[in-house]
């Protein structure tokens, strides 16, 4: 039981032996039986687990399902936004994770879909196999909460956490952290009496100062991806395209413009000429590609592993809203990151504002 250690993650260093305990904390029925759940009434919360450090937690694995209790299918079908995922590490006074459950495995709207990343997965049956393979280290103590905020009907959910335990912490590692943010709607403009290409390229963004905010972060770390999720709130038979928003990164406090500027909502999420598509590779994909003319909802991902983003102090990830921020529509993200302890405490939006809006 060392400590973390310099090893890689790939099929070739499978080979390396380790010194390390490795343990799991899950849902099964310690009386023996089949009853490998726990149920966690409307408005309870739940402890997951309770990890001792030096260790690092290696992989988590879920499913969650309604019992509906007398009520109709449809009521609280949107319990992905109303359960909440939260981890707090060591003897932080606030959590470093807060995120709705289904956001935080990769997919927002409160829906489901099977899809296959690198450190995000979504597996059949529809998507309602979570896992996350973040490695998320820690020193001193992991804590993991479930917390419902449903207010009809129970849920029943089943859990993996594995882990791993060590003699020594290693003070280079940086802790784990996701965020949920939503904006809706983007505080845009109306089309007024713009042509639809004026409209959607017209105007200029010289300073980034309305550009939906996904991470601001200050300490030591480095940025590691995000999940955003568009509702696209135009209703036009004209081309109806939600992108062209720049992503800018701002870096240790950097005026504009900053040194990562891109070109477009697509191009940041690396797929190209507005797709309508679903896709998913190991690190970027298109979940939920929206409807006909890019209507409705839509849900992306890029993830930097290979490219992680370092700040030294702080960070602003954002993105516009449509060239200019120009766009009204409802916008909503997960981001995840490293950094050192303490961080700036984060909250989370009471359940009625993270609610999807109807499609």
């Amino acid at each position: 039981m060392s400590g973390y250690g310099a090893f890689g993650s790939s099929l070739r260093d499978l080979p390396r032996l380790r010194q390390s305990r490795r343990g799991r904390v899950s849902s099964w029925d310690q009386e023996g039986g089949n009853d490998d759940r726990i149920q966690l009434g409307p408005g309870e919360s739940r402890e997951l687990a309770a990890i001792e450090g030096p260790g690092a937690i290696t992989h988590i694995w879920c499913t969650v399902a309604l019992e509906h209790a007398g009520q109709p299918v449809e009521v609280e079908a949107d319990y992905l936004r109303r359960l909440v995922l939260k981890i707090t590490w060591d003897d932080s006074p606030h959590p470093s994770v807060l995120v709705p459950l289904g956001d935080f495995f990769g997919i927002g709207h409160a829906r489901s879909a099977n899809f296959v990343s690198a450190p995000l997965q979504m597996s059949p049956q529809d998507g309602r196999g979570f896992n996350c393979w973040f490695a998320m280290p820690f020193a001193r103590g992991a804590r993991i909460e479930l917390i419902s905020e449903l207010s009809a009907k129970p849920v029943l959910f089943y859990y993996y956490v594995d882990f791993e335990q060590y003699r020594e912490a290693d003070p280079e590692l940086g802790y784990f952290h996701a965020q949920w943010r939503r904006q809706n709607p983007t505080d845009g403009i109306a089309q007024g009496d713009q042509s639809n290409d004026e409209y959607l390229f017209g105007g200029t963004n010289l300073d980034g100062a309305g550009n939906y905010v996904l991470l601001e972060a200050e300490g030591r770390g480095h940025y590691v991806g995000c999940v955003l999720n568009v509702h696209n709130l135009r209703e036009t038979p004209d081309w109806n395209w939600y992108g062209e928003g720049d992503d800018m990164i701002f870096i240790d406090g950097e005026p504009w413009p900053p040194r990562m500027h891109g070109t477009g909502t697509e191009d940041y999420f690396n797929t190209a000429w507005c797709p309508s598509q679903p896709y998913h590779a190991p690190y970027h994909g298109l979940t939920l590609p929206g409807g006909e003319n890019w209507s409705g909802q839509v849900s992306y991902y890029r993830f930097h592993v290979e490219d992680p983003v370092v700040f030294e102090r702080s960070i602003r990830v954002s993105i516009e809203h449509g060239h200019a921020n120009k766009l009204v529509n409802d916008m909503s993200s997960t981001a995840y990151w490293y950094q050192t302890l303490p961080s700036l405490e984060f909250g989370l939006a009471p359940v009625g504002d993270r609610l999807p809006r109807p499609v």
